[in-house]
């Protein structure tokens, strides 16, 4: 029986990786030629590559917001873990033998910077092939970590108030 994926929490119980689903956009060339790249990579974890919004999709996880895969890159593993955004492609990345350093450097904080502004620029790219149609980076996106897109008025960014307590410490 299949379960509703689970996002990840960095205190959870560690549940090892085995095998990972990368929801791709089969209608986006960028995705495709990124799916084609991921094939032919040497991979530690096996990557099953399903077109996000797919009836597979769909069947495999029945509990995932299928919309929002097709918003973001969106990564499955074995254990029901759920990578989203530069997450996604970190792990995505934490599979292949050659590309694992790699990886691990965009794990840190400067490297999560620059994992962020390749998965934007990826964005961007995007919304502008779909003439800002729906798909990653093509219509609004909004993070908590500041960054807001609109197909009308580009990146802004706008950092979070701790007015609403989110700040405090214990």
């Amino acid at each position: 029986m299949a379960h509703a994926p689970k996002t990840v929490d960095r205190d959870a119980v560690r549940v090892p990786v085995r095998r990972l689903t990368v929801l791709y956009d089969a209608g986006c060339a960028l995705c495709g030629f990124v799916r084609d790249w991921l094939e032919r990579q040497p991979q530690l974890v096996p990557l099953d590559l399903v077109a996000a919004g797919s009836e597979e999709a769909g069947a495999r996880f029945p509990g995932l917001d299928h919309r929002a895969t097709l918003e973001e890159i969106t990564v499955v593993g074995d254990g029901g873990q759920v990578y989203r955004g530069p997450a996604a492609w970190i792990v995505t990345l934490w599979a292949l033998r050659e590309h694992r350093p790699l990886a691990h450097r965009l794990s840190t904080p400067a490297g999560a910077k620059l994992a962020r502004g390749a998965v934007l620029a990826a964005a961007r790219w995007r919304g502008a092939q779909r003439g800002g149609g729906p798909g990653w980076g093509g219509g609004a996106y909004h993070a908590a970590d500041g960054w807001s897109f609109d197909p009308h008025h580009g990146w802004t960014f706008t950092p979070p108030s701790c007015a609403d307590g989110a700040c405090a410490t214990d």
